[in-house]
């Protein structure tokens, strides 16, 4: 099934580390009329079932970039599906650098971390003004027992996630520097082309810096490798923007690996 485009959000240059207040009465949320409607919610429910998710996802919360979703340590209560912007999530290692452990994007859930515990193991910080909305994990528990497409769906929110990590697991245990940067920019096409953006172009909403916590790798040898796959004409880089010009290049440099 053809998937809505999803536009870019309007950014706006906004100082750090500020959230702006939201009215929860003003900010009412249509599961049923939303253009991410098929990446967030299970495909095939009836226009009743929808409504009743609609009763339960009733809020939406606009984050400004740089601010905090929600912290290490914090109390779990919510999920939050991503309905613009990038979140990055990330703790703080023990010689007190942030350790960057995924990125996220419109379309995807974020907040799962919390569920073992009740609360939250890492911080969510928006890298560009972002909405979210807010669904109160009480709730779906409820009616996830009797919408079943519902607790499926969720649980296959929770499985991908666990192969997620297990990718991250492989790219830090077994692939040099190449390969893990060629990993990271096919998956990032990828699922942004899910979300219907261009198969060869992006901009990163994250740093080289970000990126490197994320991969286990030095700023300096993320930008050397940038460099080296630009030399190759393997990718075009413009300051953040950047244009995949052989695709199948990258790929044999992530399957070298896996031929090792």
């Amino acid at each position: 099934m053809k998937e809505t485009p999803v536009p870019a959000p309007n950014l706006k240059l906004i100082p750090s580390g500020t959230t702006e207040p939201f009215d929860p009465h003003s900010m009412k949320v249509a599961c049923s009329n939303c253009n991410l409607r098929e990446l967030c919610m299970p495909i095939g429910l009836s226009p009743e079932e929808l409504e009743r998710i609609d009763e339960v996802v009733a809020t939406r919360r606009k984050i400004k970039r740089g601010a905090i979703l929600f912290r290490n340590g914090e109390s779990f209560q919510s999920l939050f599906a991503i309905r613009t912007g990038f979140f990055k999530t990330c703790v703080t290692a023990e010689d007190g650098r942030d350790q960057v452990t995924g990125f996220q994007m419109a379309g995807e859930i974020i907040g799962l971390d919390g569920i073992v515990n009740d609360r939250h193991t890492c911080d969510a910080i928006a890298l560009e003004d972002a909405e979210v909305c807010v669904m109160p994990f009480d709730r779906i528990g409820e009616l996830s027992r009797e919408v079943n497409a519902l607790q499926h769906h969720v649980h296959r929110i929770m499985s991908r996630e666990i192969v997620r990590e297990h990718g991250v697991m492989l790219l830090l245990g077994s692939m040099r520097a190449e390969e893990r940067l060629a990993a990271f920019l096919l998956n990032l096409v990828q699922r942004l082309h899910a979300r219907g953006f261009s198969r060869s172009e992006l901009v990163l909403r994250m740093t080289r810096e970000e990126i490197g916590s994320y991969l286990g790798l030095k700023l300096e040898t993320v930008s050397r490798t940038f460099s080296k796959f630009s030399e190759d004409g393997i990718v075009e880089v413009r300051q953040r923007h950047v244009r995949i010009l052989d695709t199948e290049a990258l790929k044999s440099i992530v399957n070298r690996q896996a031929c090792n």
